[in-house]
């Protein structure tokens, strides 16, 4: 799996479990290195990106608003 993963969503429903799958996958990779934690961004009311960042510390999941 390539990162950053975007994702459209359609509905609240959709967005928890696509974006739970998201952040899962970015961990499993995150543990690889045990380098890079998680951001997650939201560039609207349904489009978001999950993506590896040397910004944050290991071990941890960000929330950005870019919107």
């Amino acid at each position: 799996m390539n990162f950053p993963l975007t994702l459209t969503v359609s509905d609240r429903q959709s967005m928890d479990s696509e974006l739970e799958a998201a952040v899962s996958a970015a961990k499993a990779h995150a543990l690889i290195s045990k380098r890079h934690g998680i951001l997650v961004t939201r560039h609207g009311a349904n489009e978001f990106t999950v993506d590896l960042s040397d910004a944050v510390p290991f071990g941890l999941t960000r929330e950005h608003q870019a919107w």
